[in-house]
């Protein structure tokens, strides 16, 4: 016998393979993550995907990688969307005027019927077939479908008086059998941020964070993850781009009036969440491939984390009230 095979035939004795030396990264990748798959195994995490996110193929497939892979590692993804860009390109093509008040889309019969096509029928059925190139996963619903939103007409106040912007919607109950029913059967539940009024039976179109929002905390989700189109929230916008990495619940409330019209829908979803008993609300930058896994799944995570108070602040916090408390801001 050879020196070479006494000594198992590789490299030389006490000197680790070329092969295990570039594979051992790969393996503290996967022991980093341990301590996160054990926690979130079998909890339910609703994420919005939202922002570029939604336009660029690179994210949008990376995105229904990410959603799969926390399926296939033992979470209940339910993922929430919405449709601005999309909508306002059909709006373009259907010579609809897309109109603005209060920071919310103006929303006729006419580009309600746009907005469902839009939703429906053209974004949650790319993104179903996505998430289904890796296996018979994805099932697409709206919040029409068994009464899982339901809302009522939306009249925001302008000038102090209450002003009529069309289907723009309010969440007034959440039913979550039909979702849990698809979690149950390992399915990833795709929800279109559209609802029925049982006021007048019209079709409303709904913000997406906060729909986001109500389901997580109707589902009682471990986490809802909100996509979008920066870092997080910044500490001291414009002034300096340092993100907040982490805030309680009253921290953000106090941050509310100083936010820019965009953040204050997703950052007031996140606050419902987390007042309405889901362990953490994450808003994270959609632009960076497998955003999710990096921020539920290492050490450093990426993006603003929101928790709620502890013991003795919860107490004495105030009510959370109604989904429509919480979140105003454009309906998607």
């Amino acid at each position: 016998m050879t020196d070479r095979q006494e000594s198992g035939g590789g490299e030389p004795e006490g000197q680790p393979t070329a092969r295990r030396h570039t594979a051992l990264p790969k393996a503290q990748i996967l022991i980093e993550a341990l301590p996160w798959l054990t926690r979130h195994n079998g909890k339910v995490v609703v994420v919005k995907f939202g922002g570029n996110a939604m336009v660029d193929e690179e994210l949008k497939a990376a995105f229904a990688q990410d959603v799969v892979f926390l399926r296939q590692a033992g979470l209940k993804p339910v993922v929430v969307h919405g449709g601005g860009p999309q909508i306002n390109a059909q709006l373009d093509r259907h010579g609809l005027v897309s109109e603005f008040k209060a920071g919310l889309r103006v929303t006729t019969p006419e580009a309600m019927d746009v907005v469902r096509m839009v939703l429906a029928g053209q974004v949650q059925r790319e993104l179903v077939g996505l998430l289904n190139q890796h296996g018979p996963l994805a099932v697409g619903m709206t919040g029409e479908d068994a009464h899982t939103i339901t809302a009522t007409r939306h009249r925001p106040r302008i000038d102090g008086e209450l002003v009529d912007i069309g289907r723009v919607g309010e969440i007034t109950a959440i039913d979550t059998g039909a979702i849990e029913a698809l979690l149950a059967d390992g399915r990833i539940p795709v929800v279109s941020s559209i609802a029925r009024s049982a006021d007048d039976h019209h079709v409303y179109n709904v913000n997406a964070d906060t729909a986001a929002a109500a389901l997580a905390a109707a589902l009682g989700a471990e986490t809802l993850m909100v996509l979008t189109d920066v870092e997080g929230l910044y500490e001291d916008w414009p002034n300096s781009d340092d993100v907040i990495s982490r805030l309680t619940a009253t921290e953000l409330e106090k941050l509310l009036p100083d936010l820019s019209s965009g953040m204050v829908p997703k950052m007031r979803g996140c606050l419902f969440a987390v007042r309405n008993g889901v362990n953490t609300a994450r808003v994270i930058d959609g632009r960076v491939q497998h955003s999710i896994l990096l921020e539920i799944f290492t050490d450093e995570g990426i993006g603003t984390m929101v928790v709620p108070d502890d013991v003795t602040d919860a107490a004495g916090a105030p009510a959370a009230g109604t989904v429509s408390d919480q979140a105003e801001g454009e309906a998607r």
